[in-house]
């Protein structure tokens, strides 16, 4: 018996995908979309590389099954952004070089995306709780906060 595809939103996009409704998230996007900037870090929703926005949430996708997802509008890395006309949070951490390895940087992107939608002036205490299940072996953490709160000056710059 074949599934019916899972209809899925991504980015503005919709695309019918053939899945087991149990299929990580993660895996649609990254093997059937063909979208890389959510990686796969633990696997088990921990360390935030997987970051995507459900429906404007910060959401690990390792661990939502793609069945849960359908109706719901995602927004992938991808989707901020281009690399000619980044997005604002992009820009400030391209600006404050907030990055090494740069494996973290989604769901630091994507969470500081999250956070800038509800919170758009967060003080540093509000930014770092709001990071703080987003791991970054390199040591990056002051220029992550800085870019931070450059996105969140630049956007309230934007709205004055």
């Amino acid at each position: 018996m074949t599934q019916p595809p899972i209809r899925l939103t991504v980015n503005g996009r919709i695309h019918d995908v053939t899945a087991e409704r149990q299929t990580p998230l993660l895996y649609v996007l990254r093997n059937d979309l063909g979208l890389n900037g959510p990686k796969y870090g633990c696997g088990l929703g921990e360390c935030g590389t997987c970051t995507v926005l459900i429906d404007g949430a910060a959401a690990r996708s390792c661990v939502i099954p793609v069945g849960g997802c359908a109706g719901r509008d995602i927004v992938t890395l991808e989707g901020l952004g281009t690399s000619d006309k980044p997005d604002v949070v992009q820009q400030a951490f391209i600006d404050e070089q907030a990055a090494q390895c740069g494996y973290c940087l989604n769901g630091m992107i994507m969470t500081t995306k999250a956070l800038l939608a509800i919170n758009p002036q967060p003080t540093e205490q509000e930014a770092l709780a709001a990071l703080r299940y987003n791991l970054c072996r390199c040591g990056t953490h002051v220029e992550i906060l800085r870019a931070v709160m450059r996105a969140s000056s630049q956007l309230a710059g934007a709205v004055d």
